[in-house]
């Protein structure tokens, strides 16, 4: 179920310009947050959702952008959370006639939201949970005439997750709301060429339009957007912050900025952490491609050894550039890692250190591994930016499930962090392995601990309303 890590994007401008190809382009730049699904919706008129790649799609999406033009748009790209990858579930997702709606991140109470909906709304089976809250939220303004903040207020109580939401009404207005403890990014911009606001999961989409970062969205936040106007309200206060660390160790683009953290100098910092960390003797210092090169550039400015680049991705195959990790099934993950492939002149004979992420399911790290010992690398020590991954996510990871996570699998029992890593090497096939400490990953990203979300790593899901349990619709999710 929990696979949703999606990208976001709306816009409004104040002179009635065509803002489509705008939201095609922010989704391009998003394409790394979801792979399976994007689409789009304006005012008025059912979603365009399209399965697969922005870029497969081009010819289609200028049709829409020619034939539907409008200045008011949102827009999605989809890293599938409850259901299956099909077209039924990309989003933005229409609720009643009334308005449209996207979601990055996951709430895990849909079952106890369900039962709170009229039984006429008639919600199908196959829901995501992004439709569910949708109709929570539909059944909310209609109690309330109407009023978007004082429904964001009802509804907060009530939600148990992860979420950011963009709305588009059929008067063409848009909220742009994030939960009170800013588990996900979400950010404003000004894009002066069209005269639009902007909002974007990550302001590396404002970047690549050539627009300006206004701001952070803060947590408890929501904007509504009428006509290039911006108004702000907040529905609801945290005692603390709950910002997804893998955000900034893997998931959002390295050029991006969140909630005042450099992702690109995060990850360096990271690097070099692990380096005082951990002292090697090695030739060489190796990243996985692509999301830890700024790690392994920071581990070899700290410790001395060479950077070499000796993996490459395989660009040129259908799905040479995706990202493994988000990829919905395991066969699909195998077939992008499997060419990733090394530079035999740089690792034969060589004591490599080997610098990724995170270590998750261990399938990944075992492929590259085996196919460095055949290249003839002489030792291989692979490091982590990220500490054992030991519990379920339910804030928007695709790690459900305890006994998919090799940390949890080898290492159950172990006393101490190097327990942990002798058995994980072990089964792996590494001469060694070694995992960040959750100081470490706190002082390289430069966030305190107490405003990281570690519930992955830790089990402690206080951060949450309540410990969600993974329950029949979210397993309906999995196959």
């Amino acid at each position: 179920m929990i696979r949703e890590k999606c990208g976001l994007a709306a816009v409004s401008s104040q002179s009635d310009v065509n803002v489509l190809p705008l939201v095609v382009n922010l989704l391009r730049a998003l394409q790394h947050r979801g792979q399976e699904a994007w689409g789009l919706a304006v005012p008025g008129k059912e979603p365009w959702r399209m399965l697969g790649l922005v870029s497969e799609s081009l010819s289609k999406a200028a049709s829409i952008c020619a034939k539907s033009p409008s200045p008011y748009a949102v827009g999605h790209t989809r890293y599938s959370t409850v259901g299956r990858t099909a077209l039924e579930n990309a989003q933005p997702l229409m609720v009643g006639r009334d308005f449209a709606i996207a979601h990055n991140g996951t709430i895990s109470n849909t079952e106890e939201i369900l039962s709170t909906l009229p039984p006429h709304y008639e919600i199908p089976a196959w829901a995501s949970d992004t439709l569910i809250v949708g109709y929570r939220l539909y059944h909310i303004l209609s109690e309330v005439d109407g009023d978007w903040f004082k429904a964001f207020e009802e509804l907060s109580p009530e939600v148990n997750g992860a979420y950011c939401f963009v709305i588009l009404t059929k008067a063409g207005e848009i909220y742009a709301a994030r939960d009170e403890r800013g588990f996900r990014p979400l950010c404003l911009g000004w894009h002066a060429e069209t005269s639009s606001y902007i909002v974007a999961s990550e302001s590396c989409a404002l970047s690549a339009v050539g627009a300006e970062f206004i701001r952070d969205i803060k947590p408890g936040e929501v904007l509504r957007i009428t006509k290039g106007v911006v108004e702000s309200h907040f529905f609801a206060k945290s005692d603390r912050a709950a910002h997804c660390a893998f955000e900034y160790t893997y998931f959002a683009n390295p050029s991006s900025t969140i909630d005042g953290v450099n992702v690109y100098e995060a990850r360096k910092r990271l690097g070099k952490e692990l380096a005082r960390l951990y002292k090697v003797e090695a030739d060489v210092v190796i990243p996985v491609p692509d999301s830890a090169r700024p790690a392994a550039l920071g581990f070899s400015q700290v410790s001395g050894i060479p950077l070499e680049e000796g993996l490459m991705k395989d660009r040129y195959s259908k799905k040479g550039g995706l990202r493994s990790f988000i990829e919905p099934t395991l066969r699909s993950r195998f077939e992008i890692n499997r060419w990733v492939m090394p530079v035999e002149h740089i690792v034969r004979g060589k004591n490599v250190v080997l610098i990724d992420d995170s270590i998750v399911r261990g399938t990944s790290s075992k492929t590259i591994i085996k196919a460095l010992r055949k290249a003839g690398a002489k030792s291989i020590c692979l490091l982590s930016t990220f500490p054992p991954i030991r519990y379920p996510c339910f804030a928007g990871i695709d790690f459900p499930t305890k006994e998919e996570l090799i940390a949890h699998r080898v290492g159950e029992g172990a006393e101490d962090l190097e327990e942990i890593n002798r058995r994980v090497a072990e089964e792996i096939g590494a001469d060694r392995v070694g995992y960040n400490t959750l100081e470490g990953l706190s002082k390289g990203i430069g966030i305190p601990l107490s405003d990281l979300c570690t519930s992955c790593h830790t089990g402690n899901y206080s951060c949450l309303k309540k410990t969600p349990q993974y329950t029949q619709r979210m397993k309906k999710g999995r196959w």
